[in-house]
């Protein structure tokens, strides 16, 4: 008898995951309002300088530095200038009344905050003392200064947030090119699942992991084809996973891929397609399913990935592992989660054989609290805590050790 292929490490089964996802080609093009949350396709580059000219960054007065060399300078006010407006060419010994945001007019190298001038009047009109010796270029945001004409602001791969939105339409962007939609159909397994609103029979339980993997992926922007619960045989199985796999890019599913009796994934696949990876060196979510789904009379083959059943396992293998694949199909380089060293304030005396990703909290000291149930079935661990400890086979951990530490806030899109 063989002996049986050790498991890989988490290590291991993310490189050849994120080796073989093979990016999507195809674009689309829309109005900057509506890119929230899409994959850029193209590297953008600024036509303008921003800001594109000299300007005020406070409300005040502009003026010559050299006429307000004493301290004390009255000057008088030549004229008003709003943001929006251009000035006239400032003659020496005169000053502009200006506001945030307004260009500089020719001939000023100063803006003097107001709060340390002093407005007037005489027979002639407007005065104002000010009581400052500014330096030249003070509260001047010089044209450029944040970006140059010709330079690129958004690299292709980046997900548009609001920021990026923002910063396109700075510079006068108002169409985006973007990938095209991810096509995902997901399928869950299992003769015991029932909806929320049934009535559950004796034995049964209700269905969170279509909850919980519809909505990581809507926020992933992904274009989601539910194909629901499937009865627990091998023929409904592969019924699911050629309809699924005809219009998709990747079909995941929930539940069966262990390898008991009543566990129907894995010949599924290999009878309709094949599996690259099975079984990874990981807790929770040892069984975890890779391959590829052939596609009947079309061309090609859908991607598959079948996650644990159990609600822990399937929530955090989808953050370990499908985020980042279906990241890099969408064209995203840097797919892989960030981890941050923190403190535990907690003791684990037990080691594992296997790589743990532990449920813990942030507590008001800045350190990390361990919830005291990591089972594989408790959900309430992941709605309590900030993210996930990476913690290594073989060791334990005592208090004031630094951990690995992966926040669910940088996972959730």
């Amino acid at each position: 008898m063989s002996e049986p292929k050790p498991m890989l490490s988490v290590a291991e089964a993310l490189d050849f995951l994120l080796t073989s996802a093979k990016k999507i080609t195809e674009t689309e093009t829309l109005p900057t309002l509506d890119a929230n949350g899409r994959i850029l396709a193209v590297a953008q580059e600024s036509q303008l300088n921003v800001p594109p000219v000299d300007n005020t960054s406070m409300d005040g007065y502009a003026v010559r530095a050299a006429d307000c060399a004493s301290g004390e300078a009255v000057l008088r006010v030549s004229q008003r200038i709003p943001a929006g407006h251009v000035g006239q060419p400032l003659a020496a010994g005169c000053a502009a009344r200006i506001f945030t945001g307004a260009m500089i007019p020719q001939g000023a190298d100063a803006v003097v905050m107001q709060e340390m001038c002093v407005a007037s009047k005489d027979a002639d009109g407007d005065l104002v003392t000010i009581k400052h010796n500014p330096a030249s270029g003070e509260w001047i945001r010089r044209a450029g200064e944040d970006i140059r004409a010709g330079s690129t602001i958004l690299t292709a791969g980046q997900r548009l947030r609001a920021q990026e939105l923002g910063l396109a339409a700075s510079v006068g962007l108002a169409q985006l090119p973007v990938v095209r939609k991810l096509r995902v159909a997901v399928f869950f397994t299992g003769d015991e699942l029932a909806m929320p609103g049934e009535v559950l029979k004796p034995g049964a339980i209700y269905n969170s992991n279509r909850f919980t993997l519809r909505g990581l992926l809507e926020n992933l922007g992904c274009e989601i084809s539910d194909f629901g619960i499937v009865p627990d045989t091998l023929a409904a199985t592969r019924d699911t996973l050629r309809r699924a796999a005809a219009d998709n890019d990747l079909i995941i599913t929930s539940g069966g891929v262990s390898v008991g009796e009543e566990d129907h994934i894995k010949p599924a696949v290999e009878a309709e397609g094949h599996l690259n990876m099975w079984q990874i060196a990981v807790k929770p979510g040892k069984p975890l399913a890779f391959g590829e789904v052939k596609r009947g009379a079309k061309t090609g083959t859908a991607y598959f990935l079948g996650l644990p059943g159990n609600p822990v396992s399937s929530f955090v293998t989808f953050l370990l592992f499908v985020r980042p694949f279906i990241l890099r199909l969408q064209g995203v380089e840097n797919a892989r989660p960030k981890v941050y060293p923190m403190r535990a304030d907690f003791n684990l005396n037990k080691a594992d054989k296997r790589n743990e990703f532990l449920r813990a909290k942030i507590n008001e000291q800045g350190g990390l609290d361990l919830f005291p149930n990591q089972s594989s079935g408790v959900l309430t661990s992941t709605v309590w805590g900030d993210g996930l400890i990476d913690h290594p086979p073989g060791k334990t951990i005592a208090a004031g050790d630094t951990v690995r530490f992966i926040s669910f806030s940088d996972l959730m899109y």
